[in-house]
């Protein structure tokens, strides 16, 4: 009994602690529910490229998922769409989505405001069922340099207290260059849609493929300038040779470059490339496309050269040529400061005449691989269907060939005006020797 009586008390103790701990316990406030979990945020793909890929500057949606516990009572809740984005809330969807599968889909009654890059939505009445709450904005407008984008949202309680939503995942949004911003805006316009209805227009001079692809078909027309323009200077020097052997007196040396001119004029540019890209590579002889494309083009271009030279020179009074070899002048030094400089002046015309046809053949390089002109805007009609990248590759051949085509023109004036002038002013025999005289003097 003793024992059991000094238990006692030990025990009571024990209880009386258990009874204040419930008590205290009781008179908290009662305990509010699991903070709102977001489901997922995400955006809808805009790429005709990729079924996966979210543009810039291109029209998209968001659409963000989160959780809201029962008895939660969630009174406003706030979508904060980041800086650079644009967005539209006419037709700004909210649901909430419950019952075990979440496939009942409940209306919920609000008020939509915006402040700013803010989305205010206040439910008529607190949300307090268990489900997913659901909202799609329409009308997004990533920003065209792209990122990742990251957006906002927070919740007030019905006894006022105000939550953030943590870890909403980014949105991946790849950036645009200007022109495919340009194309994505044109896409919008009522007028360019109604162009693009006529099946013709739309083909041919599509507004959309035509901004797009002008910075793409404007690497092609770099490296077929640049082709152009190292192979051009390299033919003359070698036309100039072949020219001089062509006039030769020695017979080996006429038939060399007869055989070479009539082999490269009498078969088609086109074989050329082929034998040059295919045929090299397999007898061992690996040469890079940009240089190779250059050999090709200079080797061809000089054979027509060669006769535009041959004729210039031919053209030159014989008495000139007498006339500076009476006064000591070598052969070469007649050729140098008598003969050459008036053949130039005379074949400048032609000269530039097959600049522009050397120009406008540089086009056959994209049969084998060049990416010039043709070769980028084949790629691009590959893609699309359209033919608009062949006129904007058409364009930027004019852009070359009609400015060259004046100068031309002009030129061959000024040559004939020449001509004209001096048949009225001198006689052959003055003119031979007035010629002779500048040589020596």
């Amino acid at each position: 009994m003793s024992t059991l009586s000094k238990r006692l008390p030990a025990a009571a103790l024990v209880l009386l602690a258990c009874l204040a701990s419930c008590c205290m316990w009781l008179a908290l406030p009662a305990r509010t529910a699991d903070a709102m979990q977001i489901v997922r945020c995400t955006g809808r793909p805009n790429s005709d490229d990729d079924a996966t890929t979210i543009q810039g500057a291109t029209q998209s949606r968001i659409t963000l998922e989160a959780t809201v516990d029962e008895g939660e009572g969630v009174d406003q809740f706030v979508l904060h769409i980041p800086d650079g984005t644009t967005f539209e809330t006419d037709d700004l969807t909210l649901t909430l989505l419950t019952g075990d599968d979440l496939m009942t889909r409940n209306d919920v009654s609000y008020d939509l405001s915006v402040d700013g890059q803010d989305i205010v939505l206040d439910f008529d009445e607190p949300l307090v069922q268990a489900g997913h709450l659901n909202i799609i904005v329409y009308g997004v407008y990533f920003p065209q340099e792209g990122g990742d984008i990251q957006v906002g949202a927070s919740y007030t309680l019905t006894d006022g207290s105000k939550h953030d939503i943590a870890n909403i995942p980014t949105i991946p949004v790849v950036g645009i260059s200007g022109p495919e911003a340009l194309s994505q805006w044109l896409e919008q316009q009522e007028w360019v849609q109604a162009w693009n209805s006529n099946t013709f227009l739309h083909l041919f001079f599509d507004p959309t493929i035509l901004v797009t692809s002008f910075p793409v078909v404007l690497n092609g027309f770099f490296m077929s300038v640049g082709v152009v323009a190292v192979a051009f200077p390299l033919a003359i020097p070698f036309a100039l040779v072949l020219a001089l052997m062509r006039l030769s007196k020695f017979f080996l040396w006429r038939g060399i470059a007869a055989t070479y001119v009539n082999l490269m004029r009498g078969t088609p540019l086109f074989l050329q490339i082929y034998v040059a890209f295919f045929g090299l590579p397999l007898a061992g002889i690996n040469i890079p496309n940009f240089p190779l494309g250059v050999i090709v083009l200079m080797l061809n271009s000089a054979a027509y050269m060669c006769e535009i030279f041959r004729a210039g020179i031919q053209s030159i009074n014989k008495g000139q040529t007498e006339a500076a070899r009476s006064l000591g002048m070598t052969g070469f030094q007649t050729m140098l400061h008598v003969i050459f400089p008036q053949m130039f002046r005379i074949v400048i015309p032609n000269l530039t005449n097959e600049f522009i046809t050397l120009y406008k053949d540089s086009s056959l390089l994209a049969a084998v691989g060049v990416m010039e002109l043709v070769m980028y805007a084949r790629t691009i009609v590959a893609s699309t269907g359209s033919i608009t990248p062949y006129i904007v590759a058409a364009l930027f051949y004019l852009v070359i060939t009609l400015p060259l085509s004046r100068i031309t023109r002009v030129l061959e004036e000024s040559v004939r005006g020449h001509r004209s002038r001096k048949r009225h002013t001198h006689t052959p025999d003055a003119e031979n020797a007035g010629t002779a005289k500048e040589v020596a003097a």
